[in-house]
């Protein structure tokens, strides 16, 4: 598996600081399975992100701020393999939509789902929002906290 950085429409400023944020969550992902693991690998991702004030709404429309989302990561990078194939992503003033093909491997099975990811912008270019669609079958490999 491969991640192709060709698709149509990202060369704004923030599909640059999506295109960061997926190369980080790649990385560390396989870092993850390496020996002295930390979770403060994320900072170069919080680096993109308004801590603050985040929010991610996920698959099962759960809802996480940015603390839990770092752990949610971490339980997820170090549970399973992880890689994406970028199929489309374009921006608007303040969002960027982000289409991507997941590569997730677990037990050497590999589940491949098509995610549409949307984030939003503060004003002062940060991730305030992430929500995330994915069509495909999808088992949690992570407890998911209940959606409100």
């Amino acid at each position: 598996m491969h991640n192709d950085d060709t698709g149509t429409g990202g060369d704004g400023q923030l599909s640059g600081k999506v295109l960061e944020y997926d190369r980080i969550v790649r990385r560390v992902v396989q870092a993850a399975k390496d020996p002295g693991f930390s979770p403060a690998e994320w900072a170069p991702l919080a680096d993109l992100v308004a801590v603050e004030e985040f929010e991610r709404v996920g698959i099962w429309r759960e809802v996480m701020n940015w603390p839990e989302y770092a752990a949610f990561l971490t339980q997820f990078a170090t549970a399973k393999g992880f890689d994406s194939k970028l199929r489309r992503i374009s921006e608007l003033p303040g969002l960027v939509y982000f289409e991507i093909e997941e590569h997730h491997v677990k037990d050497e099975r590999v589940n491949v789902v098509n995610s549409m990811n949307v984030f939003e912008f503060n004003a002062e270019g940060k991730i305030r929002r992430l929500d995330v669609y994915v069509q495909g079958q999808v088992e949690p490999s992570v407890p998911v906290p209940a959606a409100n």
